[in-house]
């Protein structure tokens, strides 16, 4: 089997998703798991294809025959899942400001974590008398992470940016 991890945007309408799949579905490809999302009247996401090796190519070039409705970029996927791995979830909440995830996602960085989510959402927060940022991280990071100081690391940036950040680990 080959693994394809396909990034799909277009302009939003009726029916895309049913297109994407139908194309998949006929070139015995299986849909594994996807993020797809409505932004600003685009389109996007991200979908996970297992397909058999045989029909891989065929596949590809039925999604590139996509075009005129959706832009489809496809990559090969590989297995590389941590053993051991601590999994991550980072929940952010505070006022809305510039550089809250360039900030939370180098303290990550840092300390060698690597993001599988994150969702985000602004929205006004009318007794706030402003707007209110909102995030949730899934992450994972070698089995031997500095969990205190990497605590450290998202309190120190939580307090520099005045939000409130929670860190739990497994």
């Amino acid at each position: 089997m080959t693994t394809l991890i396909l990034t799909v945007a277009g302009d939003d309408r009726a029916g895309l998703v049913s297109e994407l799949s139908e194309t998949i579905a006929a070139h015995q490809g299986n849909w594994e798991r996807s993020q797809l999302a409505e932004l600003s009247g685009t389109f996007a996401g991200v979908v996970e294809v297992s397909v058999p090796d045989f029909a891989a190519d065929d596949l590809r070039a039925a999604l590139d025959r996509l075009a005129h409705t959706l832009s489809v970029a496809v990559r090969v996927g590989s297995d590389q899942a941590a053993r051991g791995a601590k999994h991550l979830v980072i929940d952010i909440m505070g006022n809305d400001r510039h550089g809250i995830v360039r900030q939370i996602t180098q303290v990550l960085e840092r300390h060698g974590a690597s993001i599988e989510t994150l969702e985000s959402e602004v929205r006004d927060a009318a007794l706030f008398g402003g707007r209110v940022f909102e995030a949730a991280i899934a992450a994972t990071a070698a089995a031997d992470v500095d969990l205190d100081a990497l605590q450290d690391g998202i309190e120190a940036v939580a307090g520099d940016l005045q939000v409130d950040v929670t860190l739990a680990a497994d």
